[in-house]
């Protein structure tokens, strides 16, 4: 690529970059957020046309119009949102568009089980994609892209919600990938990844590259003050901000997979929406399983986990978006397990979702008008019954400002921002309330370093004047240096505790996966917890 500029309204996203690319290579492309790094491989994947400059394949010059074009010569793209369709089946969404290649039966799930088998992707080609986790739909985009036979790969923040196993899986894939004379184009912020499983690295700051780097020859640092001109930080729990005041109390919390939520405001069953007799019959499997614990003011508690472990369910039923089929679910005195999530949010619940786009904006919707998301009825968005539009717009350039979102302005909508910035607009309207429990699940997803450091002073900022926290993130440095208490969620159910004073991201690791470690307190059940209550897929796990 030779160059490149691309211009929008307001801003020059590319000036002049040049980015080159060997066979057989892993080579890592780092920025702050903003800088350009997705527009340069959205115009490499023929989704967006440059403004000036060429882009050559294999020595020949070539022009996308489309993606189409890009894959015909070899390109494909796993972009840090997923391009897949809820509605339909990983197989489905696998061949979509390419049908002719292997056809749309016994071939395509020939070939499907071939590419996962080889790569350790481990898809299930028959379940819808509306069911899987985070990780798992990322596996399915590389499947998809490895299906048509793509020869340069473009991973767009790969790692962020894995966890160091399945990190150090997918290296072995890219390391595999480069020994077959593939290419592979590894955006990210986690600097010390970058280094790891890169044979070259270019890093662009403010639309512009800055220069390229050898990872024998440089450091953390040095990449942090090309991109940030800052060191890369690493998060410290400062003196303990814990109370002896109860927040949030969860007590014996159980969710089923199957079946429809209580509606809101309900009460739940005793024997839950299904039934024992539904559980012990095979038709449903609980994803969250018992689960009891306290968070108090000015804690953090993080849970750490495998994704597709309970994480999910547990924020949906903290924030009201799926209800308990048991147990209940208490906030500062008050039992809130039946409470509708408007609720939930009015009396003090913050939350910043796994999802950004599915769960936390409007794309096509304006900055202002994302800040006023689950904060209708609040102040500076409302006055009595009224929407205050101008309050609002007052208060996103706050925002904007202070959580330093890089925009032209507050008017242009959330799909025009990069990734990170919409985090940070995110994590700025939840703090913007003063919540007296956030649900942080991860906070700091594709965010350069300069702004993970601010989210962590934040979040601290916070716990010490006496927020309650739920931490869930796939960076373990992350829960180790935020938390206060650590848990480890293992097939839906509190496994073990650790000190984050002590344990290492590799024991914390183990414990995630089922896998016993010294520095790990396991919890044991209770002998009430279910001596007659044990369905048979219980005995059998």
């Amino acid at each position: 690529m030779a160059g490149i500029t691309k211009r929008f309204p307001g801003v020059v996203a590319n000036s002049d970059i040049r980015f080159s690319v060997r066979k057989g290579t892993v080579h890592a492309l780092v920025g702050e957020n903003g800088a350009g790094k997705s527009t340069l491989m959205k115009i490499l994947y023929g989704m967006q046309k440059p403004d000036e400059g060429t882009i050559a394949v294999d020595g020949e010059q070539v022009t996308f119009s489309s993606p189409a074009d890009a894959i015909a010569r070899g390109i494909g793209m796993v972009h840090q949102h997923f391009m897949l369709a809820d509605n339909l089946t990983v197989l489905e969404n696998v061949v979509l568009g390419s049908e002719k290649l292997y056809g749309i039966g016994g071939g395509a799930r020939k070939k499907i089980k071939e590419i996962s088998d080889r790569y350790g992707l481990n898809v299930r080609p028959d379940i819808l994609v509306e069911s899987l986790g985070v990780a798992e739909r990322q596996r399915v985009e590389i499947l998809k892209v490895l299906y048509r036979g793509a020869r340069t790969l473009i991973l767009d923040e790969p790692t962020a919600v894995l966890v160091p196993q399945e990190v150090d899986a997918l290296f072995s894939n890219l390391r595999e990938l480069k020994s077959e004379g593939l290419a592979v184009i590894f955006i990210s912020h986690k600097l010390g990844e970058v280094l790891s499983v890169a044979d070259e690295i270019t890093v662009i700051r403010r639309g512009t590259t800055v220069g390229t780097a050898v990872p024998a020859e440089t450091t953390s640092r040095q990449l942090a003050e090309m991109m940030v001109g800052s060191e890369l930080p690493t998060p410290e729990t400062a003196e303990s901000t814990v109370t002896d005041q109860p927040v949030i109390e969860v007590k014996n919390l159980t969710v089923y997979a199957a079946g429809a939520s209580l509606g809101a405001e309900s009460e739940p069953t005793a024997g839950g929406l299904l039934g024992d007799a539904a559980v012990a019959g095979g038709a449903a499997k609980r994803v969250l399983d018992d689960v009891t614990f306290t968070i108090h003011a000015g804690e953090v508690m993080g849970i750490a986990g495998v994704e597709g472990n309970g994480q999910t369910e547990l924020i949906d039923a903290l924030i009201g978006l799926k209800n308990a089929d048991s147990g209940t679910i208490g906030f500062l005195g008050d039992d809130i397990t039946p409470w509708a999530t408007r609720r939930r949010r009015e009396h003090g619940i913050g939350y910043i979702p796994e999802d950004r786009h599915r769960h936390g904006l409007l794309l096509e919707a304006p900055l202002w008008e994302n800040r006023i998301l689950g904060h209708v009825t609040e102040k500076p968005n409302a006055k009595g019954v009224w929407l205050d539009i101008k309050g609002a717009q007052e208060d996103t350039r706050r925002i904007v400002e202070e959580y330093d979102v890089r925009t032209p302005g507050i008017d242009v909508t959330a799909a025009s921002l990069s990734g990170g910035n919409q985090q940070k607009l995110i994590v700025g309207r939840e703090m913007s309330h003063k919540p007296k429990f956030l649900i942080a699940a991860h906070p700091t997803r594709g965010v350069d370093v300069g702004a993970q450091a601010a989210i962590w002073d934040q979040i601290r900022a916070a716990r010490r004047e006496g927020l309650a926290v739920l931490l869930i993130s796939a960076d373990l440095d992350e829960l180790i240096g935020l938390s206060d208490t650590l848990r480890v969620i293992y097939d839906g159910r509190l496994v073990a505790d650790a000190d984050p004073a002590t344990v290492t991201p590799e024991e914390l690791g183990s414990a995630m996966t089922g896998a016993a470690s010294g520095h790990l307190e396991h919890v044991e059940e209770s002998a009430e917890d279910g001596a007659d209550d044990t369905a048979p897929e219980d005995e059998a796990r």
